[in-house]
């Protein structure tokens, strides 16, 4: 998904200037990397208010529109306002096609009601991540990676290392670590429930008697 965002540069810096901008309706920002030297930039808050509420502006080389000038860059921070809708600054990254990158991809799961875990024996399917680390080439970044959770049994865990990844993703970890992704578990009581709703109860061993 090739993504536009239209920016321009900004003379004026600190912290009353910036609130300046903010007040006609832009957000301050900065444009960093690629051994060039930082722009100061400013982008409208509407257009990119919107754009963060989706997940692929988050995960996408973005086609930075400065001054006429395209740029290929990643989201790295952005900055909102503790209570109110309002973003208040953000910082791009800008890219190189033959260079790989370092960003956080998100998890879209799939398939847990049809599990074995869930389906047959009535677990509850965790995501203990939604996002992974991962390095790439520009050109290979997804927008999201599939775990497919479709054979995953209760009391049973999925680790990075069973995903399957896209060609020219991998994941970032240390060495020897392969942590948890997933699991699905049976919820507290669900034994004794079955008992309740359905299950004959053991009857009881009579006490012996008394001599």
């Amino acid at each position: 998904m090739s993504i536009v965002l239209k920016a321009a540069k900004r003379a004026e810096q600190g912290t009353g200037a910036s609130r300046r901008l903010r007040r006609t309706g832009r957000v301050p920002g900065i444009l960093y990397g690629g051994g060039t030297a930082a722009e100061q930039i400013t982008v409208d808050h509407n257009e990119v208010y919107h754009l963060l509420r989706q997940e692929s502006f988050h995960a996408s080389v973005l086609n930075m529109d400065i001054d006429g000038a395209t740029q290929a860059a990643i989201l790295r921070d952005v900055q909102v306002h503790p209570y109110k809708a309002q973003v208040l600054h953000l910082d791009f990254q800008r890219v190189d096609a033959a260079q790989k990158i370092h960003v956080k991809v998100p998890l879209h799961y799939k398939n847990a009601e049809v599990s074995p875990g869930v389906k047959l024996q009535g677990g509850i399917a965790s995501h203990v991540m939604n996002e992974l680390d991962v390095t790439c080439l520009p050109a290979d970044l997804p927008e999201f990676i599939e775990v497919d959770l479709a054979h995953l049994s209760a009391g049973h865990s999925m680790h990075i290392s069973e995903i399957t990844m896209p060609k020219g993703v991998e994941p970032v970890l240390h060495k020897g670590e392969d942590p948890v992704i997933a699991s699905i578990t049976i919820p507290r009581g669900a034994k004794a429930d079955e008992v309740a709703e359905g299950e004959p109860a053991a009857a009881e061993a009579p006490e012996p008697a008394k001599k």
